[in-house]
């Protein structure tokens, strides 16, 4: 399965911890895929 994960962007502490947790979850545990959006919103 491939996954992109989108967030609303702007400072958040914490949500590289967050993205990099479930990307390295879902590819060694599930073996998904991810893929990675530039510029946000307007990537997809």
């Amino acid at each position: 399965m491939r996954i992109g994960v989108l967030t609303g962007g702007g400072d958040c502490p914490g949500l590289n911890a967050v993205i990099r947790a479930v990307v390295r979850k879902g590819v060694t545990v599930y073996g998904h895929e991810f893929v990675g959006f530039r510029d946000g919103w307007r990537g997809p």
